[in-house]
């Protein structure tokens, strides 16, 4: 058992030692503890949270809704433009992009932005809470709980090792899907009179499915073109991509694909 604790701690130890010294002080990067503990207070609320509304009415949170909606409207506005506006200024390559560990100012602004969307992964959590508060747990899907958590330890890492670089691409995307999710949710809890026009819902999973498919093409060629950035790194976006692919495919098929020909 002992050794067992030893080859934790020695694991630990390289983890935290081998880390980017910028981000090192930030909040949550330092040591995946902190990280680790917020994924398993999120499943022990996935698990407990239904059993404890069980015998409760649903919680109205109409205008909390509409606020935290439209809030990471706000904070997805500014990381897109933050992800653009740095990339564009140091000139960064669409196709490969070594990470700049360099305390510049426009390395530390890029670096800052991943930090702020590794953030903004934890905040995101709070969707989960929002579904069991009001009782929909049919939203609880497989794809909802693995998207979630998965992406917290995903851009630790990325904020941890690779604060820059090819992830700026993937910040980039995600921040622009999130800026239309998150308008279209922030417009739906402002009550039903708005669901005429929010017929775009179907594209919105479209939308997602794009990414991903672009993500996958852009790590797959980087994982065989001459980069300077982490195999290992670009090999883990590409196998989570593809997982993405698949769950999001289905959730396209089973939400309007046969749903659709179910009507006809």
């Amino acid at each position: 058992m002992a050794s067992s604790w030893d080859r934790i701690a020695s694991l630990h130890r390289w983890i935290v030692q081998n880390g980017d010294k910028r981000t090192d002080p930030w909040l949550l990067v330092h040591s995946p503890v902190p990280v680790s503990c917020i994924f398993l207070c999120y499943l022990g609320i996935i698990w407990i949270g239904p059993k404890l509304m069980r015998n409760r009415p649903p919680m109205e949170l109409k205008p909390v809704l509409t606020l935290y909606n439209f809030a990471m409207v706000g904070l997805s506005v500014y990381m897109f433009h933050e992800f653009l506006m740095s990339s564009w200024l140091a000139n960064y390559s669409y196709l490969c992009q070594p990470v700049d560990y360099s305390n510049s100012p426009l390395a530390m602004r890029m670096a800052s932005v991943c930090w702020w969307f590794f953030f903004s992964k934890v905040i995101e959590l709070s969707d989960t809470v929002f579904f069991i508060l009001r009782k929909k747990t049919s939203q609880l899907t497989f794809l909802h709980v693995y998207h979630h958590s998965t992406m917290i330890f995903n851009w630790w890492a990325g904020v941890k090792y690779v604060a820059g670089g090819q992830s700026f691409f993937i910040g980039l995307l995600n921040t622009f899907v999130h800026i239309v999710m998150y308008s279209y949710y922030g417009l739906a809890s402002l009550g039903p009179h708005m669901q005429q026009y929010l017929w775009w819902k179907r594209y919105l999973t479209s939308l997602q499915l794009l990414q991903f498919v672009l993500l996958t093409v852009h790590t797959g060629y980087n994982l065989f073109a001459e980069c300077d950035f982490p195999d290992v790194m670009n090999a883990v976006v590409f196998a989570y991509c593809i997982s993405l692919i698949l769950l999001f495919s289905n959730f396209y098929f089973q939400s309007y694909v046969r749903k659709q020909s179910k009507r006809s």
